[in-house]
């Protein structure tokens, strides 16, 4: 019988929350195989850095957002900074978590990005057929790029409820944007919870899904 092998790149790799420039490094070095890997382990599995002083607060949360939203606790979790501490983004990366940082969350579940592909449809036909209009001549420009971003989105699988606009039409995209506003808000007020500056959703048909798009990520 053949014993497991662990891949030797994770060799001295065993933290909880990995600092970004050695998950920069294995994720450049290791291959397709080794971002996969830290995509569906590290980055979306254990109890995020976020709540680690509170662990039961993120179940608690997750049971609340999971009755405003429709959807079952377990398809919710949390990405980014808020889930290793430190930001893997570009322009931000090695930054810690702090009260600065968003709260990326993540939700699997091929029943809400239905519910948002049928929102995002209705607002691009509204919108290109004149029946709502922008704001001014930044929120049309937004609003192009939004539709294009949409499309592409929602053929890999995913979709950022925040590109469509928190309109009373557009039931499912607008019940998130006041719930993840509710959501800073109750965090602001609640004992040993993190504060952040936002926090939004992006929803995955599948995990598979996921994985995929945030191995692209570290690439």
């Amino acid at each position: 019988m053949l014993p497991f092998k662990v891949p030797l790149i994770f060799q001295d790799f065993s933290e909880q929350y990995p600092k970004a420039h050695q998950i920069q490094t294995i994720a450049k070095n290791g291959g397709n195989s080794a971002r996969n890997s830290i995509a569906r382990l590290w980055l979306s599995e254990g109890i995020p850095y976020a709540f680690k002083e509170s662990p039961i607060l993120y179940e608690e949360i997750r049971s609340w957002l999971a009755t405003r939203l429709d959807i079952d606790p377990k398809e919710i979790s949390i990405t980014g900074s808020g889930r290793i501490g430190q930001s893997l983004a570009p322009s931000k990366l090695g930054i810690d978590f702090s009260e600065k940082s968003d709260l990326d969350l993540f939700i699997i579940s091929e029943n809400l990005l239905d519910r948002l592909r049928n929102d995002f449809n209705n607002w691009s036909f509204d919108f290109e057929s004149g029946r709502i209009q922008p704001k001014n001549k930044t929120e049309e420009k937004y609003w192009k790029d939004n539709l294009s971003r949409g499309h592409t989105y929602f053929s890999r699988g995913f979709f950022d409820a925040k590109l469509i606009p928190n309109h009373k039409d557009y039931t499912c995209a607008s019940n998130i944007a006041n719930t993840m506003w509710m959501l800073k808000a109750k965090l602001d007020v609640t004992p040993n919870a993190p504060k952040v500056s936002e926090a939004s959703v992006r929803c995955y048909k599948t995990w598979a899904d996921f994985v995929r798009q945030v191995s692209i990520n570290l690439a």
